[in-house]
């Protein structure tokens, strides 16, 4: 733990940089630039709102927030998570010429995820000012929701990222895994009212992705109370996940230059 410390205060600097140097090469060639990240999850919002909403007519209230809260947050988890499996080889020449706890690939990762969920959050709560959206005290249970959310991806993608340096199929796998957890999640519709009661009960709770959109949803445009005692657990859940992978990536980092 004394060593994951000092190595945050060392690298963070070099983080914080290549965080911004990546989200400057990554809209360079494009003539909407950084126009993109406001458009492209707008975009998305309306072909499901489009589809769900006027297609199979959806009636929820506030559907166009409810999908945009939702896909926010899935994009954050899925393109880190996907984008972890085969982080330490992507960055080949980074890894065999200088030092850096290999885990700070996916710090960088999760930073430019972060950035774009902080844009999506803000066109959200101008959706909610143009919808006259109420709001409630319990507002303030989005930010241990987005703790949670941090902590579980940063974990999961650590310890993916980890065996994905030995095994090329591992990418496969988890976009086949991440697939399926999409559609579990409830992103364009309320698994309550979806599934049968049993089934949506043990959704919320197995699995933290769509136990925290869920959430979120919840405290931040329907005025109610999440469940606190599940935030709590899958803050403990998430911290061990991240801890176990940063342990992991310590452990066996120097073997990673031989097999890439």
């Amino acid at each position: 733990m004394k060593r994951f410390w000092k190595d945050i205060k060392r690298y963070m600097p070099y983080a914080k940089y290549a965080t911004k140097s990546g989200l400057k090469s990554e809209v360079a060639s494009s003539h909407l630039s950084w126009l993109w990240w406001i458009l492209d999850p707008i975009l998305f919002m309306l072909v499901y709102w489009f589809i769900f909403m006027v297609i199979f007519g959806q009636k929820k209230e506030y559907f166009h927030i409810f999908v945009f809260v939702g896909l926010s947050m899935w994009n954050l988890f899925n393109k880190t998570v996907s984008g972890s499996v085969r982080i330490v080889a992507a960055n080949r020449a980074v890894v065999t010429k200088v030092y850096i706890p290999k885990y700070f690939l996916i710090i960088i990762l999760l930073f430019q995820n972060l950035f774009k969920m902080a844009i999506s959050f803000g066109i959200v709560l101008v959706m909610m000012i143009w919808s006259h959206v109420p709001v409630s005290y319990n507002v303030i249970y989005v930010i241990p929701i987005f703790v949670d959310l941090i902590l579980i991806t940063f974990g999961v993608s650590a310890i993916l990222a980890h065996f994905g340096v030995f095994f090329d199929d591992l990418k496969n796998i988890t976009n086949v895994g991440l697939r399926i957890l999409f559609y579990m999640s409830g992103i364009f519709y309320v698994i309550t009212d979806r599934v049968n009661e049993a089934i949506a009960t043990l959704l919320l709770k197995v699995n933290p992705v769509g136990f925290l959109i869920d959430a979120c949803r919840s405290a931040l445009v329907y005025c109610e109370t999440p469940h606190r005692k599940l935030i709590l657990l899958w803050f403990v859940i998430g911290a061990a996940l991240s801890a176990i992978g940063v342990a992991i990536i310590y452990k066996n980092e120097n073997n990673y230059v031989k097999v890439i």
